[in-house]
């Protein structure tokens, strides 16, 4: 019997995801993430939000929303992920079955909704299936989130928040114990210079899980700054999957325009985190 649960739960980031200069969907990364997804994959997505905006703006003469911005952001959400759906379902293999799990931080706080969460998640493969998730952008409003957390704070130190996608997918992994965490971004991976496009680190690594844990916070401090608002960059990145190193798993971090074959293969740049065998 395998140690892992499933073989992998990827990630990838809003931006990667859209094609700046016609303000769309970037389908050539969309469609190729999609084709490769299969049971035993488990699929975090963002998108929703910015793909929401653009959509609403082609169909309104180029204008945006006005409001509050927790208004604006739920109903860029709420329009986006019927899109961001649509299209996974497109391209991917139409002899998988496709899920949509939107999660909440409650969800990963709640020792019942975890374990309702990742039993559903589990079924998955051997009823092949694809689960996707996203958080739930929605119904989710930051006022009452961070209420929320602030209470879930004060009965307990450790709390998952689950705002960042990245979070949300490190959660995924730690729940489910994967082989391989993906975390798709707009850049190869780590650098010790943001700079500097040589000065990628292809491997954090070390013979058991706090040595390994020890050298990712070496190149968390190499790593500032974020690629949009409301992002937490490659610090939290590098934060977030500590977890999934100490249970084992294999972390990538790598440019969404790869392949993820070609990524889990090491035949593309990447940053790949892991316990040396």
């Amino acid at each position: 019997m395998t140690a892992f649960d499933i073989e992998l739960v990827g990630k990838v980031g809003s931006m990667a995801l859209i094609n700046k200069a016609n303000k769309d969907i970037d389908y050539n990364i969309l469609s190729h993430i999609a084709r490769a997804l299969k049971p035993g994959y488990v699929w975090v997505t963002s998108g929703a939000t910015e793909i929401g905006r653009l959509d609403y703006m082609r169909r309104n003469n180029g204008q945006e929303l006005k409001g509050k911005e927790d208004e604006v952001k739920t109903d860029y959400a709420a329009q986006g992920q019927t899109i961001l759906m649509e299209n996974y379902r497109r391209f991917m293999d139409s002899g998988y079955s496709l899920r949509q799990f939107l999660i909440e931080h409650q969800h990963f706080n709640d020792p019942a909704k975890r374990e309702h969460i990742k039993n559903a998640l589990l079924r998955c493969p051997a009823q092949n299936a694809v689960p996707i998730i996203n958080y739930n952008d929605p119904v989710s409003y930051e006022e009452n989130r961070k209420l929320e957390i602030q209470q879930l704070k004060a009965k307990n130190s450790h709390v998952v928040e689950a705002i960042d996608n990245d979070e949300t997918a490190a959660q995924i992994s730690v729940l489910l114990k994967p082989k391989y965490l993906l975390i798709l971004t707009g850049v190869d991976g780590i650098y010790r210079d943001v700079s500097d496009s040589n000065s990628l680190v292809s491997e954090i690594t070390g013979s058991n899980a706090e040595d390994v844990v020890a050298n990712i916070e070496f190149f968390q401090q190499c790593c500032e700054g974020a690629s949009r608002k409301g992002a937490r960059g490659a610090r939290a990145k590098l934060e977030y999957v500590k977890d999934s190193v100490r249970l084992g798993t294999s972390v990538f971090i790598a440019n969404s325009k790869y392949h993820i074959e070609d990524i889990l293969e090491e035949k593309v740049p990447s940053t790949k985190i892991y316990i040396s065998k």
